[in-house]
């Protein structure tokens, strides 16, 4: 990997970086070497101070391949990228956490923002030092040299930010790794500048980013999708999911749209639908891979899978034994509960460490495009049969069936993951009965490149669209019934808006479930679900990542509601109102102009207002007075008594 010609540093501009506009995308770039006596030693990190030791030490330990030969080729440079995700120190939990059963969820399980909640000039927000997870971005270079102590070094370039935006920091490593290995420590000054001056991120935007003289075009991953933890704001991360599936399939509904899902999956792709609802209900799941490029793209891709859904599980691209978390994970003896999270790893001491995991996925091969031909294996029709072959061994068949295929099935089953300690292979090991059924008319969409490392990479993304459109589908159906709880209301017409808005309808699992049961899932899924599919959404009530979900998609539609009934009351015609009404009417609604007017100023007090607050100010003002005016001159007097009210009134007395 080389950098592209196309790219060059402005030296003339003179820039500098600004360590507080960097955090708006970034924590904080390392270079990180492998000494033979001292291990991995961070070289820089700047800026300078933001990680504690035991951070510094984690992400070390993490910047590089268990073993120097990723490959079989002894080639004098080897370059790769691949993420890791790590909890900060201050974050960790001092023992197990469960989760309690789900019995209903109303309002007072919801966050307590102030209904008008728009935070729009809250600038410290955005650099939050409070982020439970960072991610790491990893540029590692290899160089093979006999004459060199174990045959070659490498050093790791490292990107730490508190997003999860992999279509942002892969392109920028692929700049920035090549340029620290040309012009070494000023690659870092340089490209920190130029990040200093991007605006901030925008949750769901295309936003095109200056890096010297190329340009960064990428769709960020919507709010929706994103941790509250993450540095973002609270109007940006209840912004509500799109009703529909989008025409344009480069705009990402979830996050790590732009994973290969098709290219890691190729030889695994009759079990996608069973990975679909282990990560739907939260299940803990072993990817295990060769390398880390291609365990993190796993864990990627599977995050991937159920967008729209807001995925809470705990995931770790990429996996290492030095992780603080794994001596609690190594401990869990049999019969303890595995907490639910995706580890992506690439050393096969885990197999025997982790035993009582109850998912374990292997993919990818360890010589590269191996498995290019994956899709030949097809029937002599050109077909995907629809079972897959195993005994409840999850393991791909799309091969005509055959004594040898059952056999190997059945031996796969017998030897265990173990078995990928002699000899890789992809496949499945997992006891779990899928409802879902595989879709192989999806799959027989499918475009097989052949054998074309030519034609590879654009077929990979149509087959990458065909898969992700599905399940994109899959999971907004499934989804649906929960949208009546959802549901707005605007005031009718003629109806006075100064009310309270009615609440949202109350959620209660068990009539939920008793009333899907009666009414049925709807003839998407009934097509491709078993008969069980009620057992599948008690599951996921019953998971970590319906509540965050359903939180998410509450406080959406309660800020979406207030901002209709907010928008009506900056409408209504007051004089025309008033006149309809009765004076004990007319007194309940100078009282609750009163009130919304006293939120909005307190508001604008707090810094949480929002743009429009001072014309909704005024307006609300002068209907105030115009109520107050229509009142008996008694009811006046002793309206004025309160200083507060007074003061509202005198501008306009």
């Amino acid at each position: 990997m080389s950098r592209s010609p196309s790219f060059s540093v402005k030296p003339e501009l003179g820039l500098k970086p600004d360590p507080e506009a960097l955090q708006r995308w970034i924590v904080a770039f390392c270079i990180i070497r492998f000494d033979l006596e001292q291990g991995q030693l961070i070289e820089e990190c700047y800026p300078p101070g933001c990680l504690t030791q035991d951070e510094e030490l984690e992400v070390a330990f993490s910047s590089f391949p268990d073993s120097i030969s990723q490959n079989q080729n002894r080639s004098s440079i080897h370059d790769c990228i691949f993420f890791f995700r790590f909890q900060r120190q201050k974050n960790r939990p001092q023992g197990n956490v469960t989760s309690s059963e789900i019995t209903r969820v109303d309002d007072n399980m919801l966050p307590t923002i102030p209904k008008e909640k728009v935070p729009k000039n809250s600038k410290s927000r955005n650099n939050r030092e409070d982020t439970k997870y960072l991610y790491g971005y990893v540029f590692n270079r290899q160089r093979h040299d006999e004459r060199l102590k174990r045959g070659g070094e490498q050093k790791s370039v490292v990107i730490l930010s508190r997003r999860p935006f992999s279509g942002v920091f892969r392109p920028l490593l692929q700049i920035m790794g090549p340029l620290y290995f040309d012009i070494g420590k000023k690659a870092v000054e340089h490209i920190a500048a130029y990040v200093s001056m991007w605006p901030s991120p925008v949750p769901g935007k295309l936003m095109e980013l200056p890096i010297g003289n190329a340009m960064l075009k990428v769709n960020l991953p919507p709010s929706h999708s994103l941790p509250l933890e993450g540095g973002i704001l609270f109007e940006e991360s209840v912004s509500p999911m799109a009703p529909f599936l989008p025409n344009n399939q480069s705009v990402p509904q979830g996050l790590f749209h732009d994973s290969d899902l098709f290219g890691t999956f190729r030889g695994l792709l009759l079990q996608l639908w069973v990975l679909w609802e282990l990560l739907l209900i939260g299940e803990p799941i072993l990817i295990i891979a060769p390398t880390p490029p291609q365990c993190c793209e796993a864990v990627a891709s599977l995050v991937s899978l159920i967008a729209p859904l807001l995925c809470s599980i705990d995931f770790r691209p990429y996996f290492t034994i030095h992780d603080p978390e794994f001596a609690h994970l190594n401990s869990l003896q049999e019969g303890d509960t595995f907490p639910p999270m995706v580890l992506g790893v690439t050393n096969l001491f885990f197999l025997k460490a982790l035993r009582n995991i109850p998912h374990i996925v292997s993919v990818g091969s360890p010589t590269p495009n191996s498995n290019r031909g994956a899709l030949a294996s097809r029937t002599s029709t050109g077909k995907f049969s629809g079972r897959p072959e195993g005994f409840g061994l999850q393991q791909l068949s799309l091969k005509k069936f055959s004594p040898s295929n059952l056999l190997n099935a059945v031996k796969l089953r017998r030897d265990g993951p173990l078995c990928l300690m002699t000899e890789h292979k992809e496949a499945i090991w997992s006891s779990y009965a899928a409802t879902t059924k595989p879709d192989t008319s999806i799959l027989n969409r499918l475009i097989d490149a052949g054998l074309s490392p030519r034609v590879e990479e654009s077929m990979s993304v149509v087959n990458n669209e065909i898969l992700r459109r599905h399940f994109l589908e899959l999971t907004t159906n499934f989804l649906a019934p929960f949208g009546p709880f959802f549901r707005t209301t605007a005031p009718s017409e003629g109806s006075c808006p100064y009310a309270d808005p009615p609440p949202l309808p109350l959620f209660i699992a068990d009539e939920f479930l008793s009333s899907l049961s009666a009414r049925g899932v709807g003839k998407f899924l009934s097509k491709r679900m078993r008969s069980n599919w009620l057992d599948l959404y008690r599951k996921f009530l019953e998971g970590p990542n319906f509540m965050p979900w359903f939180q998410r998609r509450r406080a959406a539609a309660e800020q979406e509601q207030n901002r209709l009934w907010r928008l009506a009351r900056m409408r209504t015609d007051i004089q025309q109102l008033i006149s309809k009404m009765s004076e004990l009417e007319i007194v309940d609604s100078f009282n609750a102009i009163e009130r919304h007017l006293t939120e909005e100023m307190q508001l604008q007090k707090s810094g949480w207002a929002a743009d429009d607050s001072a014309t909704i100010c005024q307006k609300l003002t002068g209907d105030l007075q115009a109520v107050f005016n229509v009142l008996p001159k008694d009811v006046q007097q002793l309206l004025l008594m309160n200083p507060q009210r007074a003061a509202f009134l005198q501008v306009q007395s």
